[in-house]
């Protein structure tokens, strides 16, 4: 699988595909289309999550009103419970991203 390309061809909803799961260890591929956390939605995860924008822009918005803006190359690791929410992505966006548990 080519990780930029194809990409679906229907993203009217952000596209989440499974490309790893190793007990409680998760990789995925992300395709976002200017797609954006609901209003007053946080995450706030069991587990750590580590991104890397392969393809875009995107911005991360924290609980504490801070922002991180990632662009191509960017990595980003968020502690499980770091309430946060995505401001914004550019069309498309595409996240390669490792969930893993508290201890491992």
């Amino acid at each position: 699988m080519n990780l930029l390309h194809p990409l679906p061809d229907d993203l009217a909803e952000e596209v989440f595909t499974e490309l790893l799961r190793q007990g409680a260890v998760r990789i995925e591929r992300i395709v976002s289309n200017g797609h954006a956390s609901p209003e007053g939605f946080w995450y706030d995860q069991n587990e750590h999550e580590w991104v890397l924008l392969l393809e875009g822009e995107a911005e991360i918005q924290f609980i504490d009103g801070q922002r991180t803006h990632l662009i191509r190359g960017d990595v980003l690791h968020l502690p499980a419970h770091t309430r946060h929410r995505v401001s914004l992505t550019s069309c498309p966006a595409i996240w390669l991203a490792v969930f893993y548990p508290i201890s491992v």
